[in-house]
């Protein structure tokens, strides 16, 4: 009697292993990893982007009230501090270009892992700025460590140069031309 018992018992694991493999194949096929890492992307992109958007009034032309928040509103929130963002305007106008220029290749996909590093940087100066935002920050150094350590994927220009400089190279070290 307990053989049949443990028969079933090891049917119903062998059943269970089978369904589990077979969700985590679906699951696979549907987050498969150059999807993720585009789609992670894009979603670190789009908070810059539209912060970025807002600073201009035209080409390399900032407004008014980007320069305001960095001369007025913003703080460093460091130790013995508030204190007060050094050269100000300098500051909007490089905020302003690294939320437009970030971002674009980073949906691209080119330079990927050091445009990255440099929203990363970005995102801590923003908590610096900002400390309670911190739990959206965290999520967007989360993101930018991600593409950091994984890279762009399959679906981004930094695959499709490697894929051409590879294949300009033949064994040697010479290369075709």
């Amino acid at each position: 009697m307990q053989a049949v018992s443990e028969r079933n018992y090891g049917g119903a694991i062998s059943r269970l292993t089978m369904t589990t493999d077979r969700a985590i194949g679906v699951i696979g096929f549907i987050a498969f990893s150059s999807l993720t890492q585009f789609v992670l992307r894009v979603a670190l992109a789009v908070p810059f982007w539209k912060s970025g958007i807002l600073k201009w009034n035209g080409f390399l032309h900032l407004n008014d009230a980007a320069v305001t928040l960095f001369t007025d509103e913003f703080k460093l929130h460091l130790p013995g501090g508030p204190y007060d963002f050094p050269a100000p305007a300098l500051m909007a106008f490089l905020s302003g270009c690294g939320e437009i220029l970030f971002p674009v290749l980073l949906v691209l996909g080119l330079g990927t892992r050091f445009v990255a590093a440099g929203l990363l940087f970005m995102t801590l100066v923003v908590e610096l700025t900002i400390p309670d935002g911190w739990p959206v920050h965290l999520t967007w150094a989360a993101m930018a460590l991600a593409i950091m350590a994984w890279g762009p994927g399959q679906l981004s220009a930094d695959r499709a140069l490697c894929s051409v400089r590879s294949a300009s190279h033949v064994p040697g070290g010479a290369t075709t031309e």
